[in-house]
């Protein structure tokens, strides 16, 4: 085997952690929904559940809701975001045009039926409550100004996510995001190519975590 061949395989080996199953595998992404389309199908209580978690993340989130009836807090959230509501019946010809599809109805062949739909238009999808059917999860969030942290569980326990975001934002500090202003600041005067810049910052903020340790 040539080096290159090593290299290839090196780099594309996955380490393994012991038990089957007991490593979470996902990637984690911060999307700027802003710019995607998202539909979410359905109008109950898990609906609005879904939605106030998006816009509570990214209040610019463009989103279309389908239901063939809504709650009443259901639209009231959605009123007050300029939230699209298209009171009909789910088909596929609502997937045009969509980036990201979240269903969350209580008849589990609809859901299937959304999910099968979007697999084959390459849609990223959520089924609520329903692991199998997740090209992705909707995790815990915190966030500080521009710090933002993101908690998952492998889809295997949201009250763990809810509860490790609890924690989170009771320590980390509401001025961090001053923190990172001023380190975005201090980068702007560091002079060197990217490599230089990046080990500059990191020795520089070393020294802010170990006096964060020695407390």
């Amino acid at each position: 085997m040539n080096t290159k061949e090593e290299h290839i395989k090196n780099r594309t080996k996955v380490p393994h952690s012991g038990a089957e199953g007991a490593r979470n595998n996902l990637y984690p992404v911060f999307l700027k929904v802003k710019n995607l389309q998202v539909l979410i199908v359905g109008g109950g209580n898990v609906a609005e559940e879904k939605l106030t978690f998006l816009l509570k993340s990214s209040p610019n989130a463009q989103v279309t809701m389908v239901s063939p009836m809504y709650r009443e807090g259901t639209i009231a959230l959605a009123d007050k975001f300029g939230i699209q509501r298209i009171t009909k019946k789910y088909t596929r010809r609502l997937l045009k045009g969509k980036h990201i599809v979240i269903a969350t109805t209580e008849i589990p062949a609809v859901n299937e039926k959304v999910y099968a739909d979007c697999r084959k238009r390459s849609i990223l999808v959520n089924v609520a409550d329903n692991p199998p059917y997740c090209d992705f999860f909707m995790g815990g969030i915190v966030t500080k100004g521009n710090v933002k942290v993101a908690i998952s569980t492998n889809g295997q326990s949201p009250t763990t996510a809810k509860r490790l975001r609890q924690f989170f934002e009771e320590v980390i500090p509401e001025n961090v995001d001053d923190l990172v202003q001023n380190l975005n600041e201090y980068r702007k005067t560091i002079k060197g190519d990217f490599e230089e810049k990046v080990e500059k910052l990191n020795e520089f903020t070393k020294g802010l975590i170990a006096k964060k340790v020695e407390k």
